[in-house]
């Protein structure tokens, strides 16, 4: 960290830095391009991975949370943002040097109003384009009268703005067109079943040739950061649950542990293993459903019930512990709510004995098809830069040789006492994501085989207190969810509820990537990428 500091300090004289769990240096935003520039670039520091930009209100300014990885050593970095002028807020664009931040900008552009100098497409992301205020706002007025429901279509914008920086250093407001005149564009979505939920692809197209896709969001609201902002801290866990819904134990999980480390809390061991245990049946169901559904976006129905076969017993498995099928609010602050059915250590050595079998039936029937082959191979390819470049983790980017498994990069719970592969490829296509998937099942069966005999006697919660109030500061949480990196940032200043709440949802950067990829493909090329990628969009409506 000293060396970071030191290279900072040569940059940025003024510079400050605060210390915490990740190294905080807080930046005029006049440095800010600059240094990012210098972070990436350098080849020590390599700080190549934007892992999330988090917009903030701070009342008297407002700015952003920037944290940075490198994918070479593992360390992080969090750059503070801050700006004074609420009226005219503006902030230096990083998406020429991270494509991430093409849609993070966006986002806190949405949700706070800070315009980004020299991003290429300053719209709002998620709401209509003529919604008035910016929901995270802490002065936002959310009475009904200022936003009524609207019953009427929200016009598509065909032209979007970017606010040039000058080389006087004024900022110019310019028109830019999202689409050309003559092109030819469809909907596909937002009523699609291959879209996988409320998500529509404006398609610029030559023949059946993609020329450009402009993404449209913001079918969901669901809101929940804001309504978090008001909720008591174990109010916010039932959430998580709703978010990815494939990842609920994983994202539950995620919440906890942020809210454990602000705390002090030490979880207990049963408790510890019972929650990766958890996390990997999550896992394998979330891959099986995968598996089903987008074999069947292909036409291979069968194994549709195939995949929901074995999945069934692994809901049976949840359902007894749990009470519940989908939802589970099953982890809670300091361990688990409840402990297990007496059955779960029986149950799931069953599942252990009939999932080898089954992997090889999948593999029969569809994996080998030359059918498949042609529709998957060579198709959306995503390069390891690339990935990196657009954040997609999880399955999506080890597909694509990018070794980014935090259960590997930042271990948490039990994963430090299990022994297992981390599944990377390197051809990056279609059959790639496939194939990284069902090898993770394999890995997730061998994390729970070395767990199931293993789960420690003891108390399944730890003591914390009645209200929870987390001290002042903010922290940043990671855990890998079924698909990618999911993480939860909470600054607090000392109350029973969190200031700021703020969900990383691996989906958004998996659909952000989408025009990318699909460009120069087919139509029916665009329904296999986005189903490889696997995205489930109220993750990326929060």
């Amino acid at each position: 960290m000293a060396d970071i500091q030191e290279k900072i300090i040569k940059l940025v004289p003024d510079a400050v830095f605060e210390e915490g769990e990740v190294l905080t240096v807080c930046v005029a935003d006049k440095n800010w391009h600059e240094l990012a520039k210098h972070l990436k670039e350098d080849t020590e520091l390599n700080f190549d991975h934007l892992v999330a930009i988090v917009g903030m209100d701070w009342t008297d300014t407002l700015g952003t949370m920037n944290y940075l990885e490198s994918t070479k050593t593992g360390q992080m970095l969090c750059v503070k943002l801050q700006t004074a002028d609420r009226d005219n807020a503006m902030l230096h664009s990083v998406s020429d040097l991270w494509d991430v931040a093409n849609f993070y900008e966006r986002e806190v552009y949405d949700y706070l109003g800070i315009i980004f100098i020299n991003h290429p497409d300053m719209r709002r992301l998620f709401l209509r384009n003529d919604w008035v205020g910016y929901p995270l706002r802490k002065d936002y007025d959310a009475s009904p009268e200022t936003n009524p429901v609207r019953l009427d279509h929200e016009q598509s914008d065909d032209s979007t703005v970017c606010y040039r920086e000058q080389p006087d250093g004024t900022v110019k407001k310019e028109e830019v067109t999202v689409f050309e005149p003559n092109d030819f564009v469809v909907n596909i979505g937002p009523q699609h079943p291959a879209t996988h939920g409320v998500l529509r692809f404006r398609t610029a197209v030559d023949g059946e040739t993609i020329k450009k896709i402009d993404i449209y969001l913001g079918y969901i609201h669901r809101g929940i950061e804001k309504l978090s902002e008001s909720l008591g801290y174990p109010q916010t866990l039932h959430f998580t649950d709703r978010l990815d819904y494939l990842s609920a134990h994983q994202n539950r999980h995620c919440l906890c542990l942020c809210i454990e480390k602000a705390l002090g809390v030490e979880v207990p061991q049963r408790a510890q293993v019972v929650r990766v245990i958890m996390d990997e049946l999550m896992r394998i169901s979330s891959h099986l459903l995968f598996v089903g559904t987008f074999c069947m976006d292909l036409g291979a129905t069968t194994m549709l019930f195939y995949a929901m076969r074995e999945r069934e017993t692994i809901l049976n498995i949840f359902e007894k512990t749990c009470g519940a099928r989908m939802t589970f609010n099953y982890n809670c602050i300091g361990g688990v709510i409840a402990d297990l059915d007496k059955d779960f250590v029986h149950d799931v050595k069953a599942l252990l004995e009939i999932m080898p079998k089954a992997l090889k039936e999948y593999d029969t029937i569809f994996t080998g098809n030359v059918i498949a082959k042609n529709r998957m191979e060579g198709v959306g390819v995503l390069t390891r830069e690339d990935a990196i470049s657009y954040g997609v983790t999880g399955p999506a980017g080890r597909a694509s040789g990018w070794g980014c498994d935090v259960r590997k990069t930042h271990p948490y719970g039990a994963y430090a006492q299990v022994e297992f592969d981390e599944v990377v490829r390197t051809e990056g296509d279609s059959m790639a994501r496939f194939k990284v998937r069902m090898d993770e099942i394999r890995q997730s069966l061998r994390i729970i085989e070395q767990l199931i005999d293993r789960i420690p006697e003891g108390e399944i919660c730890a003591k914390v207190p009645k209200i929870i109030k987390l001290p002042e500061g903010h922290w940043f949480q990671q855990v890998e969810a079924s698909r990618g990196a999911f993480g939860v940032y909470i600054e607090s200043r000392g109350a029973n509820t969190p200031w700021r709440l703020k969900f990383n949802s691996p989906c958004m950067n998996m659909a952000g990537v989408v025009p990318h990829i699909a460009k120069g493909g087919k139509i029916a090329d665009l329904i296999t990428i986005g189903g490889t990628l696997d995205y489930v969009v109220p993750d990326i409506d929060r």
